[in-house]
């Protein structure tokens, strides 16, 4: 006797898997491999591209549909199926298969790597790791957070020892554990370059940036607002009083690693300098404020670095 497949089963393989619970109810829509990531950053804009057919199931590895009754009392019952696809496809969860979660992660850590290794450098030298020494680096510091999270586990049990005023100084220091998936790039290299800056596997340091700032002459020879002396502080360890109540040219110049050059033509004086990353902020909300506007800072390199042996 010959068995008949339900109506509303559709088989599909190879499919990526966009999930949307909504209403008490999980409905799921089947898309091509990759072309979700696709569609969501404005790539892809052709929904026949996107779906491998253009249903909504409740369970795409059984094949079941979801019923009109089900999507009509969960997504309102004038919502086009088209409407109700394109919602599930911005706002759903994308299910990713085994080696799909591994080849993005692989592509993640690829990413973070090549960030750090292009934003930090040897404080000594002001050159570049290679990639594959950053890479170590980051090995050796996801392994001392396995540790230290295993000896907080080991205190949570009543098992640990006592540490001392130093171990626990160093609980508050950035640590790094490796990448994840559902973090970008971009974000997870700023934290694994906090935690290299922090723990110093190696000696690194953030690249200096590049800077060229110019002000009106008349504005140099002012003398700094009062207030202007804690965030001097902020940026230099060695600011004193005098130097926080100088000149707007003393205040300028003390967020300046390194002067590269610095002249005066006509009313108008520049300077191009480095400057550590986290100066930056300090010296384009002080000359903005400070000269009404009438001065700038433009950064002309974003990470300067010396390459090569």
């Amino acid at each position: 006797m010959q068995i008949n497949q339900p109506s509303n089963q559709i088989r599909l393989t190879n499919v990526s898997l966009v999930r949307l619970k909504k209403g008490k109810k999980r409905f799921e829509i089947a898309c091509y491999k990759n072309k979700v990531l696709e569609y969501r950053s404005g790539i892809e804009t052709d929904l026949d591209n996107v779906l491998q057919i253009p249903n909504v199931f409740l369970s795409v590895s059984k094949g079941q549909t979801a019923p009109t009754q089900d999507l009509a009392k969960a997504f309102g019952p004038k919502t086009s199926v088209d409407d109700i696809i394109q919602e599930i496809l911005k706002k759903g969860e994308l299910q990713v298969g085994e080696k799909e979660r591994h080849a993005q992660a692989e592509r993640i850590h690829n990413e973070v790597v090549d960030i750090v290794a292009g934003k930090l450098v040897d404080p000594k030298s002001k050159r570049v790791y290679t990639a594959g020494m950053i890479e170590k680096a980051l090995e050796q510091l996801s392994s001392q957070g396995a540790q230290h999270q295993q000896e907080e586990h080991g205190k949570g049990s009543g098992t640990a020892t006592p540490t001392a005023d130093g171990e626990g100084k160093k609980k508050d220091l950035p640590t790094w554990t490796g990448v994840v998936t559902t973090k970008s790039a971009k974000s997870q290299a700023l934290e694994a370059m906090k935690a290299l800056i922090a723990w110093q596997p190696i000696p690194v340091s953030r690249a200096r940036m590049r800077l060229r700032v110019t002000c009106p002459t008349g504005i140099l020879k002012q003398a700094t607002k009062a207030g202007s002396k804690k965030a001097v502080q902020e940026n230099s360890d060695d600011a004193d009083g005098e130097k926080a109540t100088g000149t707007v040219k003393d205040r300028i110049l003390s967020y300046v690693e390194q002067v590269e050059t610095q002249d005066t033509v006509g009313q108008e004086w520049e300077m191009v300098g480095f400057v550590e990353p986290g100066a930056f902020k300090g010296l384009g909300e002080f000359v903005g404020g400070e000269t009404k506007g009438r001065g700038r800072v433009e950064v002309l390199d974003m990470a300067v670095v010396h390459e090569g042996d």
